[in-house]
């Protein structure tokens, strides 16, 4: 498959055609998503809509090779791990074209952001560097070296050069993005006083407060790092290591999705079941994600967040599925 055929898609009926074709891809030729779907007692034939597309459970990534392949015998080119506490066991993404990776994040960039080359690109990943496997630090790698800056690069706790930097671009007005975990951007803004006004400055945050003090709303922390940094808004992304792609959101936790990918939103009662956006209201429920870049995965992922659809088809994070059940997983792992 190309990956035009994949990230080239410019309509809804060209993306729900895409989806239709790859859902009986996959059933065909990955066995957990196969075994899946049939324990469901859903007959493929009959799934000719979106809305009938039967969604993986994202846990199924920590106990199960999540592979779409005709030829049985390949191999992972990268497995990307989920950060997680001791003694929770990590999601495994296998990912068998680091390249199609490549094409969904760059492309995904673009279609917000423009050319990386337009920025020095600032990452602050500390927890992520420490550990091995991760596809956000795989992707600001990527980013930094098609920004071409020399500037751009990796910070883990050296604060004082980060802030050195910072000073520096926004004199000279360099576009700059700064990519930080939620905890790091914080501690930085508890350290320095960086509140200047910067037109040229992004900030954009990727979540990550778990088992770092206080847990925090999205509204506070992006108010303390507005005021911090001197910036109107605090962007963000949403992805996660069982995806090849990312959502944006460019203020206020509203994340925008590039034409290949899509959240629906399915019903807390009856997961199969999936909610749309009525006249003008938002509806709000557990998020389904489909990501057409992991066609050689699972492009079908019912994650455990908790979200609300908005009228125009942007989403926003609203937290975490508590003591979630996923029907038919039990039989599954046995």
């Amino acid at each position: 498959m190309m990956y035009d055929d994949i990230l080239g898609i410019n309509s809804p009926e060209q993306f729900e055609d895409r989806c239709l074709n790859t859902f009986r891809y996959q059933y065909n030729y990955n066995p957990i998503y196969r075994k899946y779907v049939n324990l469901l007692e859903v007959d493929c034939f009959e799934v000719d809509c979106i809305g009938k597309i039967p969604f993986l459970p994202i846990h199924l990534f920590k106990s199960s090779t999540v592979i779409t392949c005709a030829d049985p015998a390949v191999e992972a080119q990268k497995i990307f791990t989920s950060s997680s506490t001791t003694g929770i066991t990590p999601s495994r993404h296998y990912v068998t074209d680091l390249k199609l990776y490549e094409a969904s994040f760059l492309e995904g960039f673009r279609c917000f952001y423009g050319e990386p080359s337009e920025y020095v690109i600032l990452a602050l990943l500390p927890s992520y560097m420490e550990r091995e496997g991760s596809s956000l630090v795989y992707m600001a790698d990527k980013l930094i070296k098609e920004s071409g800056h020399p500037e751009s690069g990796f910070y883990l706790y050296n604060y004082d050069e980060l802030f050195k930097a910072l000073c520096s671009l926004r004199e000279r007005g360099q576009k700059t993005l700064l990519l930080g975990v939620t905890f790091a951007l914080l501690d930085f803004v508890g350290k320095y006083d960086t509140a200047c006004g910067n037109r040229s400055l992004i900030v954009m945050e990727t979540g990550g407060m778990k088992g770092r003090g206080a847990e925090l709303s999205r509204r506070e922390v992006h108010a303390r790092l507005k005021a911090a940094f001197g910036v109107q808004n605090i962007h963000s992304e949403y992805g996660m290591c069982e995806l090849l792609s990312q959502a944006y959101s460019s203020g206020e936790g509203i994340f925008k999705t590039p034409s290949w990918m899509k959240v629906v939103i399915r019903d807390f009662i009856d997961p199969s079941r999936i909610i749309s956006a009525v006249g003008d209201r938002p509806q709000r429920g557990a998020i389904n994600i489909i990501d057409l870049a992991n066609v050689n995965s699972c492009c079908f992922i019912e994650t455990e967040d908790v979200g609300t659809i908005l009228p125009d088809g942007t989403f926003s994070i609203d937290g975490r599925l508590l003591q979630a059940q996923r029907r038919g997983c039990n039989m599954l792992l046995e």
